[in-house]
């Protein structure tokens, strides 16, 4: 096997553009219309855990995004989007940046991570199913995860997800 050659930094304002050309080939450009952009209007990300994944040339490979957002009066990291571009999938990029964001939010004092995705993917991870906490309508249930970064962080967790800023 091939070792990939990437290099992972911090997002900052240059990638702003080729970030959102990415998500927009990956996710198509209707994604804003997603619930979970309405947890994102009017709040910034979390700026050490946004993410880019460059090849040797500075050529964008893959980056994550997170938010901070509030359940109950709980703080919590909304990590997501992940996207890597079509022609780097398969390469293990998207398993690296979500190691490393993991990572960067334990060391920045976070205890729980929130993401709306498939348990088949992200289970590996050490995601689990949140059968009590509700993202906004239309997510599906089954679909939205949590991943304590502390022990207990998830306990008496409860109710619905909300912007940071309400």
């Amino acid at each position: 096997m091939q070792e990939i050659q990437i290099h992972l930094a911090r997002e900052v304002p240059a990638d702003f553009w080729e970030v959102e050309a990415l998500y927009d080939l990956t996710f198509a450009p209707g994604r804003t219309a997603l619930s979970s952009y309405r947890l994102r209007d009017g709040v910034d990300p979390l700026p050490d855990l946004c993410l880019t994944a460059k090849d040797p040339d500075g050529i964008l490979a893959g980056v994550v995004r997170c938010w901070p957002v509030k359940i109950g009066t709980a703080p919590t990291v909304l990590l997501g989007p992940i996207a890597v571009h079509p022609t780097r999938q398969g390469e293990g990029i998207a398993a690296l940046l979500m190691m490393n964001c993991i990572d960067a939010a334990r060391l920045a004092g976070w205890a729980r991570v929130l993401l709306v995705g498939d348990f088949s993917y992200y289970g590996r991870f050490g995601f689990t199913r949140l059968e009590n906490v509700v993202m906004p309508p239309p997510t599906n249930p089954a679909r939205v995860l949590g991943l304590a970064l502390i022990s207990g962080a998830w306990d008496g967790i409860t109710g619905d997800v909300l912007r940071a800023v309400d």
